[in-house]
């Protein structure tokens, strides 16, 4: 009896037993990774362009651009929360996402592929959207009023910013061809620099155009976007891991030979080197290795910085007094964003330091990729913008008056008024 028992634990022992599913579960410290690089954004988005853009303008105007700033990141983070990110990654078509995402509805444990909660990459793309706006009113400082860049911001990520996100991030089309773009020079810098030059086009010129009160707060700022472009190129490897390290490095070396590169060409242009200038070229190679990030050599970032920014500055000189773009938007992210989503194709190359192109892709087809993606962006984000500030004036006008710009936009009102910002 007992060796019938015996047998029968035996055979019951050896039995299949159904298979228990794995649960993906999110990694801590790549989802701390995510958090720590959304906030460092941030850090770029609301106290670097406030501080940068403060120090380029008319002291009787600068504590309005900060507060114009202000609220355009408050509208775009509620907007993105609303609809932007469901426009830019739920599944949708190969021109715009779908519904899914409303109201953050659906949210994934973990975001696709990734071992990160979906809450954690929404975070991050909020703050890349916050900052991609809150270059715009960089562009028309000193001139246009307070409730027109927001509602000009607002429907500015709806259409124009969330479809080039899904273009080239949410699978769209651009995606699709195998245009590359590691963390932003197409997607943030070019849609957001192409669409200053249409803004700056059709809000016209400032009327009496004045240099930078406060070069130390515009130092100030730009050395904060310098911090905050790690949480850029760290974040979008997803995780604390090589290529972030890679990333951050390869960032910080574009922008120190940005530097050296707008300064150099400026000496020969000018005579002299201004602290803008420095700051500036800084901003040009953070820009312009965007586009690669991870996938270029230390000699490559170095090389693309440098060779950005000498090119941002030739633009600044020739274009000279022809576009009054405040803070340099343009020459500086749009044409820096263009010059780096180029410069990616040779520097990727393994006998340039890269990590070379994916299987099946030559360097003609990327080329020609490349150049698609650029016209295309380019051109949807100078037609969509100019497309709304026309349209938005026809509801409310977007200059202040003569007078109120001749005083500055910085209209105090003592009291219970507070402070009135035009």
């Amino acid at each position: 009896m007992h060796r019938l028992l015996a047998i029968l634990l035996l055979l019951l022992s050896a039995t299949p037993r159904p298979a228990m599913a794995q649960v993906a579960v999110a990694d801590s410290g790549d989802t701390a990774w995510m958090m720590l690089c959304g906030l460092l954004v941030l850090l770029a988005a609301l106290p670097g362009l406030a501080l940068r853009h403060a120090g380029l303008v008319h002291v009787r105007s600068a504590l309005s651009i900060g507060v114009q700033g202000v609220a355009v990141a408050a509208g775009v983070s509620l907007l993105w929360g609303l609809v932007g990110y469901s426009l830019a990654y739920a599944p949708g078509s190969g021109w715009l996402g779908g519904r899914a995402h409303l109201l953050l509805a659906d949210l994934g444990a973990l975001r696709d592929g990734l071992t990160v909660p979906e809450s954690a990459f929404v975070l991050f793309q909020m703050a890349l959207a916050m900052l991609a706006a809150g270059l715009l009113p960089g562009a028309v400082a000193e001139r246009v009023r307070l409730g027109w860049m927001a509602a000009f911001a607002l429907l500015w990520l709806l259409l124009v910013y969330a479809p080039v996100v899904h273009w080239v991030w949410g699978g769209g089309w651009l995606a699709t061809m195998g245009v590359m773009d590691f963390a932003g020079a197409l997607v943030v810098h070019l849609s957001a620099g192409f669409s200053a030059f249409a803004l700056v086009l059709v809000v016209g010129r400032r009327r009496a155009a004045s240099a930078g009160h406060a070069p130390v707060l515009g130092i100030a700022g730009g050395l904060l976007l310098w911090i905050g472009w790690v949480g850029i190129l760290g974040g979008w490897s997803f995780g604390a891991t090589d290529n972030a390290a890679t990333a951050i490095l390869n960032g910080h070396f574009a922008a120190c030979a940005g530097l050296f590169g707008w300064m150099l060409v400026e000496r020969i242009d000018k005579g002299h080197v201004t602290a803008n200038g420095l700051v500036s070229g800084a901003l040009a190679g953070l820009v312009a290795i965007s586009a690669s990030g991870a996938l270029v050599g230390p000699g490559g970032a170095m090389a693309i910085g440098l060779i950005a920014a000498m090119a941002c500055r030739l633009a600044k000189g020739l274009l000279g007094d022809r576009i009054d773009d405040a803070a340099d938007i343009f020459v500086i992210h749009g044409l820096g964003g263009l010059t780096g989503a180029l410069m990616l194709l040779p520097f990727v190359l393994p006998a340039l330091g890269g990590v070379g192109f994916a299987a099946g892709i030559s360097l003609a087809g990327a080329f020609i990729a490349q150049c698609i993606g650029i016209a295309a962006v380019a051109i949807w984000a100078m037609a969509g913008t100019a497309i709304i500030a026309l349209m938005l004036s026809v509801v409310t006008p977007a200059r202040i008056g003569a007078r109120e710009e001749a005083e500055g936009l910085d209209l105090a009102r003592h009291g219970q008024q507070g402070w009135d910002f035009r």
